[in-house]
Order: structure tokens, then C-alpha cells, then sequence
């Protein structure tokens, strides 16, 4: 291989922010401007809208949106989900992940520039407050580099203090996903001796932000998350993604005033590096730092719009649309993955359409066998559990569906669950000596709501050996 070739290529063995002696390269990306990052700001409104007000809405008095994880209770949009809902979860997790498979073998990495928490706090919040006190990228790295005067301990308390203060705020919203609104206002208006595990807790997660945030920042998107390792088996030459068009870039060269170009398009004016917050060169192709953030697309369409050269240089598009100039095709692997989601979509909407109000479990008592009873009668014990999976008190009624006899409860006189919560008892079942006329029958018991059946449940009764006489 050339050198040029080689020099070429070299990128791909090391990361943009960090140094050949492995040391971190602290990045100050510039401000970018344009459609594309007008568009993200809105996007980004919208997302810090719903983030910061969705666990404080309510629907009928009651949390739109939790994840208690610790009472093991999830309310999502509405409807209460419990332990035993979980394999609907696990069947949801598993779509959304063939979601993602599909949706970067299409688009790329699309998400993390427009939709990953990651990089809206980032460069949506925490950068814009960083520009707001340190100035534009020129002016933090000379700030960084100058001497520890009265304005860089100023200005550095003040981004240290807006950063702690804004990490604390997402500290809170991520508590009242998991413990509820109610409760986190609780703990606010309570004394705080009441509230010290939670409080500390609470200081923990507000330094990984803060540190996440001042700190870490781009190397989350780098060498933490292992979605950017996923581009590597998922992309191909058909994926969408954020992309240098060199068929008409090349061969680079500066612009030169009313001169005619003869060589590409590209004047070389770095401006695309400039602004990219991984540091990264997409002159060089599809890289595993490039989150598709779109600052490139920008800086570079006000370069060509201020030389009067067509913009879209870079742009959205396929390795193949760019080599062989041709328009987005549906591959085998894009209809692949369509099909299994499509598939596994289909069941999930089935589970939850299907999914009862009221949760029904009902077992013999273990360890007990066979009663013989007054009139010729043979009783077994069970022990039942009924969960409300509602926002309202249920009634409900046991009654036999394939056997003559009578269900008895023991100590109650009614089946009442509350709302939000279970019941529990226990209850005979009387049958008559002569219709058992095995060890172990099976039985089933409708369980009633009103004159409506919900549920139908399956157990077993056991009688002595041989059956009645």
C-alpha cells in the first residue's frame, strides 16, 4: 500500500479524541447553524417537554407514566402492569431491539443524532449552557489553556454550578419516574432525616450526571455505548447515513475568487470537522464516533451557499447512492427484519389487547389432601390471589364450569379487590362422593365480574383412590 493510501486509512486506527499517547483530546466544537440544527432544537424542545412533564401528568387522579421498580408496579399511559405482565415487557423489549436492528440497517444512526437522551442533553442543554458562559469554541479553549485569573475561576464555578443545578433537576425527574410525583413532593416538604436514603441517592445520581456531562461527554457515544459498536454488523452500503458525497468533492482544493474550478467541489475549508462534537473528519466515510448529529451538513451548505457551489456536499444518503448514483433500494436484510418485527408486533398487540383487568390465580392448598364431609361430600382446600391490574374497586364471583358443586369462602362472604392492589383467601370446594371418580380430577372455575366471565381457571381436586363407592 502508498503512503498517500495509507495516510488515507489511517484514521480508522485510532479515535479522534484521543491522542496518539493515549491522553484525551478535549473537544470544542463550534456553535453549528442551519435548517437541520434549527430542526433538532424543536425536536429537542418537544423531548425535554414530554421528559421533564410526563411523570408529573396524571389520568383520573393517577400517574400517567411509572416505573416503580422497587413495589415491582409500572404504569404506562394509563394501565397498570404488575410482575405477573412482565413476559409482555420481555416480548417488548425483544421487538424493540429488532426495532433498532432494523430502523440502523435503514437509517443508521439517526436516533443518537435526533432522539438519544445522550446527545440532547448534551449538545441541546449542557453545550448551549457552556456557550452561554464561556463563549464560542475559540474563547473555551483559550479559557481552558489560560491562567487561573478571577474570570476563569468565575467562569468556570458558574458552568460547574448551572451544570450541578441542571443535574439535579434531571436527578429529580428521573425519581419521580420510578417512585411517583406525589411521593417525591412528599420528600421535598417532609423534614430531610425522614428521607436520607432516598436523599443520598438522589446526590449519587446527580454526580454521574454531573460527571456524565462535564466530563465524560462524547466518550459515552465512543466507548461506552454499545450501539455505536453495533454499526459495524448492522450498517451496510445501503444504509442511510450521514455521508460525504466524494464523487463530486474530489480532488479537494481551496476556493479561489472568479477563478473556474476545475476540481471538485470540496474547497477544504475544515468547517465539517469544526463543528463535529466527536472530532471526526466525515471526509473519510462512515466512522464509529459519527452520531449523524447533522452539524457537518450544516456548516458545509453555508460553505457552498457562500462560494455559490450547489450545497448538499454532505448529506443524508447510501454508500451505493453516492458510488453508483442511484435512489434507496429495500434489501433482503431490510425485509428480513421487517417480517420477524412484524411478526413479533403482532403478538405483542395481542398479549395487550388480550390482557385481563383482573389477575386470578388459584391453587391447592399444599400438603393438604381429600376431605370427606357431611352428605356423602368430599371437599379440598385452595388458597387464591386476585389482582385489581385498575384504578377502580372490582367484585368478583367463583363459580363451577365443568363439575357439580359448591364454592365456599372462608371467612368472607364476598370477593372484593381493591383497586390498585390484591386480595387473598382461601376456599372449599364441595363435590359429591359419587361424580369423583378419579385420584386427581381437573377442574375448571369461571371467575365471574357481574354476569360477565373474565377468566376461566384450571385446577385439580383430589379424591380418594378408586373414586366414590
Amino acid at each position: 500500500m502508498s503512503q498517500a493510501s495509507m495516510d488515507q486509512v489511517s484514521f480508522r486506527d485510532e479515535v479522534a479524541t484521543v491522542d496518539k499517547k493515549g491522553k484525551r483530546v478535549w473537544m470544542f466544537p463550534q456553535k453549528p447553524h442551519g435548517k437541520l440544527y434549527t430542526a433538532r432544537t424543536w425536536v429537542s424542545i418537544l423531548y425535554l417537554i414530554v421528559f421533564f412533564g410526563l411523570p408529573f401528568m396524571k389520568m383520573d387522579g393517577h400517574p400517567l407514566f411509572l416505573l416503580n421498580i422497587l413495589e415491582r408496579k409500572f404504569i404506562l399511559f394509563g394501565q397498570i402492569f404488575w410482575p405477573q405482565d412482565f413476559f409482555i415487557f420481555g416480548l417488548g423489549l425483544i421487538v424493540f431491539i429488532v426495532f433498532i436492528a432494523l430502523f440502523t440497517v435503514v437509517f443508521g444512526r439517526v436516533f443518537c443524532g435526533w432522539a438519544c437522551p445522550q446527545t440532547i442533553f448534551m449538545e441541546m442543554v449542557f453545550r448551549k449552557i457552556e456557550f452561554f458562559i464561556e463563549g464560542d469554541a475559540a474563547k473555551q479553549k483559550m479559557l481552558k489553556h489560560g491562567p487561573w485569573n478571577a474570570e476563569k475561576i468565575l467562569k468556570k464555578l458558574a458552568k460547574w454550578a448551572a451544570f450541578w443545578i441542571m443535574s439535579f433537576i434531571i436527578a429529580n425527574t428521573f425519581l419521580a419516574y420510578v417512585m411517583g410525583a406525589d411521593e417525591l413532593e412528599k420528600m421535598i416538604s417532609e423534614p430531610l432525616s425522614k428521607h436520607i436514603g432516598t436523599f443520598t441517592s438522589l446526590c449519587i445520581f446527580t454526580t454521574v450526571f454531573f460527571f456524565v456531562f462535564s466530563w465524560l461527554r462524547e466518550q459515552v457515544c465512543t466507548t461506552i455505548c454499545p450501539y455505536g459498536r453495533m454499526q459495524g454488523v448492522l450498517l451496510d452500503r445501503d444504509t442511510i447515513v450521514v455521508a460525504y458525497d466524494y464523487t463530486r468533492g474530489e480532488k479537494r482544493g481551496k476556493f479561489k475568487k472568479n477563478e473556474e474550478r476545475a476540481i471538485g467541489d470540496c474547497i477544504d475549508c475544515a468547517q465539517c470537522v469544526k463543528v463535529c462534537p466527536t472530532g471526526i473528519d466525515i471526509r473519510n466515510g462512515t466512522q464509529l464516533e459519527c452520531t449523524n448529529c447533522t452539524a457537518c451538513i450544516d456548516a458545509c451548505n453555508k460553505m457552498m451557499s457562500a462560494v455559490g457551489l450547489p450545497t448538499n456536499l454532505i448529506r443524508y444518503a447510501s454508500e451505493n447512492n453516492i458510488a453508483n448514483k442511484t435512489k434507496m433500494r429495500f434489501t433482503g436484510r431490510m425485509k428480513a427484519y421487517t417480517v420477524v418485527m412484524c411478526i413479533l408486533l403482532s403478538v405483542e398487540v395481542f398479549l395487550l389487547v388480550s390482557r385481563t383487568e383482573v389477575g386470578v390465580n388459584i391453587l391447592r392448598t399444599p400438603g393438604q389432601l381429600f376431605q370427606e364431609q357431611p352428605n356423602n361430600q368430599i371437599s379440598n382446600l385452595y388458597n387464591y390471589k386476585l389482582l385489581n391490574k385498575t384504578f377502580k374497586n372490582k367484585e368478583v364471583t367463583f363459580r363451577p364450569e365443568n363439575f357439580e358443586g359448591t364454592i365456599k369462602l372462608v371467612g368472607e362472604t364476598r370477593l372484593l379487590i381493591p383497586k390498585d392492589s390484591y386480595a387473598t383467601g382461601s376456599m372449599f370446594i364441595y363435590i359429591n362422593n359419587k361424580l369423583v371418580t378419579k385420584r386427581k380430577t381437573q377442574l375448571k372455575i369461571a371467575v365471574y365480574e357481574g354476569d360477565e366471565k373474565i377468566r376461566t381457571i384450571t385446577t385439580s381436586f383430589l379424591g380418594p383412590f378408586g373414586g366414590g363407592s
